[in-house]
């Protein structure tokens, strides 16, 4: 099944159903360092970008036309970083549903943190 793009309360959502339909996307994960690395771990090519100052440091350094997906633990976060990039001019930005632990209950690939250095 692909994915699905929606609005959900006004903010562009993607529900992840084939993770080979990202490679046309920039992966922004917004958690913290600690979480990125932690249990859940992390979407392999996702950049860590933390929500807040780093955040909209990095959104000014972005074509306004990239196309992103948000990444958090559950997708509140990145909702949140979703209508800052859709404040800042950024139009092609979706929400990932569910963050990293719906991923994580789908069984999608996450970065083996025994093969990373850190």
């Amino acid at each position: 099944m692909p994915n699905q793009f929606f609005l959900n309360e006004g903010i562009p959502t993607v529900r992840i159903n084939d993770p080979l339909e990202l490679s046309n996307f920039t992966l922004i994960d917004v958690r913290s360092e600690e979480e990125f690395f932690g249990e859940l771990s992390h979407i392999e090519k996702a950049r860590l970008v933390t929500l807040g100052p780093e955040l909209e440091v990095y959104l000014q350094s972005v074509e306004k036309n990239e196309k992103i997906i948000f990444i958090c633990r559950s997708g509140i976060r990145s909702a949140r970083a979703t209508r800052l990039a859709l404040d800042t001019g950024i139009k092609n930005v979706f929400n990932m549903e569910g963050g990293m632990i719906e991923w994580n209950e789908k069984k999608f690939p996450v970065v083996s943190l025994k093969n990373e250095s850190l």
